[in-house]
């Protein structure tokens, strides 16, 4: 009798990701360019299962995510990260897409929309508006406006947009169907670092929108702790990032023979806490949000407590690592002069004042010591 092994039971996604990481940082010099894309990187994501494995094992996906504690995602957006900040940060929207139809979709909509997931569609959730206008759904049925700040413009061919009524009101998901290099400004993206992740404006002015488009109701976008819980999916990207940085600095470090100078073996070790630090902060993270046995307020206080810590280890790292190297880290051909400006960019996140605030509220108002705070006990 034939007794194959289930192929997501063979499934190796983190080995996956350290095969596309290993490969698209050899090219992540080449593409950090204006107007520059991580193409092949992501037809390797496509090529080694990873855009098709966030789809729930229970519709023919890998479900990767959606194991207790999100299984293997966290390494998986880490790694990746690593190779690449550009890259990662594609695939963490191409996984928040595709979890985002898994939660809200029509049972026809999600066997559509994953199975373009498994074709190798690139998905990507776009919910920027320019100041003071939005993107929104005509009584016609038509789109008019544009999404800003769309990370994958022009390369991404399904995209989960934001409409609303007018600025300020609540929105409504949307996946638009797009054509390779349609639609899209680039001209603007002219930053100092992030610069392969091809971020820009796209137009979406005329689109035709069917019923079968719009995901979810009104505001089901924002719902908590959802919305907000899943910014540890960025962070364990940027965790990836921190890690690249460091390594460049050790192997700066080693490289030179300056290793056993006692202030440059501090700093090295207060490095080697702020990685370590953040890459806990992640993974607790990762599991409260998917053990989901905390109030929505309490997950959300967390993982925005989770985002500052890395943010913090990020700058850290930075600091420590360009003060140890020097002028030499500065220099383009030093490793450590792109991951630095990567890392630098890509750390930069909406709202950090606003997460830290709501998380310190939370915390002020809430009973009992502060070891109980994040335990797994329900406190609604």
């Amino acid at each position: 009798m034939d007794q194959r092994t289930p192929s997501k039971l063979a499934y190796d996604a983190v080995m996956a990701a350290r095969e596309v990481a290993a490969t698209s940082a050899t090219r992540a010099e080449a593409e950090d360019r204006d107007g520059g894309f991580p193409a092949d990187d992501v037809a390797d994501l496509a090529r080694l299962g990873l855009l098709a494995a966030p789809v729930p094992s229970a519709e023919g996906g890998m479900g990767l995510g959606e194991e207790p504690g999100a299984g293997e995602l966290p390494d998986v957006l880490r790694v990746v990260g690593y190779g690449s900040l550009a890259l990662g940060r594609l695939y963490e929207g191409h996984v928040n897409a595709v979890q985002l139809v898994a939660r809200y979709g029509t049972p026809a909509q999600r066997t559509r929309l994953f199975a373009d997931a498994q074709k190798g569609h690139l998905f990507g959730v776009w919910n920027t508006d320019p100041p003071g206008d939005c993107l929104k759904l005509g009584e016609d049925g038509r789109l008019r406006g544009v999404k800003s700040f769309a990370s994958g413009a022009g390369f991404v061919t399904r995209a989960l947009v934001t409409v609303k009524r007018e600025p300020g009101t609540p929105p409504l998901m949307l996946v638009v169907p797009l054509s390779p290099g349609s639609r899209a400004d680039l001209t603007a993206w002219r930053v100092h670092g992030m610069r392969a992740s091809a971020t820009g404006t796209v137009d979406f002015e005329g689109i035709a929108i069917t019923q079968d488009e719009i995901l979810g109701g009104w505001d089901d976008y924002h719902r908590q702790p959802a919305f907000s819980g899943g910014a540890w999916r960025f962070a364990a990207v940027q965790l990836g990032g921190i890690e690249a940085v460091f390594d460049a600095w050790r192997g700066h470090l080693s490289a030179t023979g300056r290793g056993d100078d006692p202030h440059q073996l501090a700093r090295f070790g207060e490095g080697a806490i702020a990685v370590q630090g953040a890459r806990q902060w992640v993974e607790r993270a990762a599991l409260t949000v998917t053990e989901d046995a905390l109030a929505p307020e309490r997950v959300v206080a967390f993982v925005n407590l989770a985002r500052l810590a890395v943010e913090k280890a990020g700058l850290e790292v930075l600091q420590l690592a360009q003060r140890s190297v020097g002028l030499q880290g500065f220099l383009r051909e030093h490793p450590l002069e792109r991951l630095s400006r990567d890392l630098a960019t890509y750390l930069r996140q909406p709202a950090p004042d606003r997460a830290l605030t709501t998380a310190a509220a939370e915390i002020l108002g809430a009973g009992g010591s502060a070891g109980d705070l994040f335990e797994g006990w329900d406190a609604r």
